[in-house]
């Protein structure tokens, strides 16, 4: 009769860990025309920002005198809605307001 020899397997050790990982940062500018009025950015501003007020007319300025300004930094899925936000704002009213999105 045949004796068995317990079989041995190597150990696995399985390193594991916990690392979050941040969604890729974007940044909403808006950009300036001649056509907006510096109002309507301030109330954009406010209303679908959140900018205080001091904030948003200092904002609205930038984007006159320079071109645009950086409004927010935020995640892909929100810089999309707000581009989007901006622009199913403008448009109905007549203005030709435009925000773009760019990696952060």
């Amino acid at each position: 009769m045949a004796t068995e020899s317990p079989t041995t397997t190597p150990e696995t050790t399985t390193e594991t860990r916990d690392e979050t990982a941040l969604a890729p940062r974007w940044k909403v500018l808006l950009l300036n025309d001649d056509v907006t009025t510096v109002d309507f950015v301030i109330w954009l501003l406010i209303k679908v920002f959140q900018k205080e007020r001091e904030e948003a007319v200092r904002l609205t300025w930038e984007i006159h005198y320079t071109g645009s300004a950086l409004v927010t930094v935020t995640t892909l899925e929100r810089a999309e809605l707000y581009v989007e936000q901006v622009r199913s704002l403008s448009r109905p009213r007549g203005y030709p307001l435009a925000a773009t999105m760019e990696p952060a």
